[in-house]
């Protein structure tokens, strides 16, 4: 709170931009993602972070169970995909399941080519699945009503896209919802800046 006040105040002393300083607070905050990962392709294969070295990822966390947030969220990857064009090629696009009970390797293949078929969908086991949302600072847990079988829950979890460099470095969480012509305006220049 002290900090976020110290920056305020700078910001109102200096007249800057107020998304300069809330910017830096956000992106400071995001310091401690460690945007590594061990998860499955659809196939079976072991896939790391590593694993798209030279590539941008653009990855999201949800469920093929999830409702609106997460087809809203791969519509516009999805979208972002085509309003790259060729650039397209430097990017691989990643949605992480964070329900690894129900979404298998092959509900997963079936679930992200129906919104693109270069959106790559990984899962694996519990264990993995929890590390990999650790790494990313993602939050998510079984939501169930009372007397609705074992395998009718939801999951909530936290949303959005997040931008790793083609090092595998975290660069940028997209909010959910940011509109899709901002997020693909700022890979573009990322992709061109490289």
């Amino acid at each position: 709170m002290k900090r976020l006040f110290i920056l305020l105040l700078s910001f109102l002393l200096s007249g800057a931009a107020l998304a300069d300083p809330v910017q830096k607070l956000l992106e400071e905050k995001n310091v401690d993602i460690n945007p590594r990962y061990l998860l499955q392709d659809p196939n079976g294969r072991s896939v790391t972070s590593e694993e798209f070295y030279g590539r941008f990822q653009l990855i999201a966390f949800g469920y093929t169970y999830c409702p609106d947030i997460c087809p809203t969220t791969l519509v516009e990857m999805a979208a972002v995909l085509k309003a790259l064009g060729d650039k397209a090629e430097r990017l691989q696009a990643i949605f992480i399941t964070v329900d690894p009970e129900r979404d298998t390797g092959k509900v997963m293949k079936t679930y992200t080519e129906f919104f693109d078929p270069r959106i790559l969908g990984l899962t694996g086991p519990l264990a993995l699945t929890r590390r990999a949302a650790e790494n990313f600072k993602i939050r998510y847990a079984k939501v169930a009503e009372s007397g609705s079988t074992p395998g009718n829950y939801a999951v909530d979890h936290s949303a959005g896209m997040i931008l790793l460099s083609p090092e595998g470095e975290f660069i940028k969480k997209f909010a959910f919802a940011t509109p899709i012509d901002q997020v693909s305006k700022e890979i573009s220049d990322y992709i061109d800046a490289r």
